[in-house]
């Protein structure tokens, strides 16, 4: 019996899809399996005009290693991703946008999702019921997020 050595393959890095949130239409949010935040710029909350977001005494730790102070959070924000409606919770963070990809959607949306992803054909897949769609993420980013939380 001989052994096959597997082949090493390069790292996908990070995935982006489409969402729509109130009436802006993102078409790059990134999917970040690292992070257990949603993201939202200040001036992107300021713009879809979704009410006053809550106090938090939460701290973000950036990778330059600055400590940022979120506005505020957001709660059951209505996260359209193709013909699928989720609830979300957003931080309010008062940066710059990052006009490729404006927003960070993080591992608990995408369990509402019940997402899948198949690293290997490049495809994520979300699920409600007997309901699924499928997005190709092959043209994924190599850079990862930059905020972590302290907690």
């Amino acid at each position: 019996m001989t052994k096959e050595m597997i082949k090493k393959r390069e790292d996908p890095g990070a995935f982006t899809i489409p969402c729509t949130i109130g009436m802006l239409q993102f078409a790059k949010s990134l999917c970040d399996l690292g992070e257990s935040i949603n993201l939202m710029p200040y001036a992107i909350y300021k713009h879809l005009g979704l009410g006053e977001p809550k106090a938090t005494t939460m701290r973000l730790l950036t990778a330059d290693p600055s400590i940022k102070h979120p506005v505020g959070i957001l709660h059951d924000i209505l996260v359209e991703v193709d013909r699928f409606i989720f609830l979300a919770d957003f931080v309010i963070l008062d940066c710059e946008i990052d006009d490729e990809i404006p927003i960070i959607l993080e591992r608990p949306f995408l369990a509402t999702g019940r997402a899948l992803v198949d690293v290997e054909s490049g495809k994520l897949k979300f699920r409600v019921n007997e309901d699924e769609v499928t997005f190709n993420i092959c043209k994924s980013m190599k850079h990862p997020s930059d905020i972590r939380g302290i907690y």
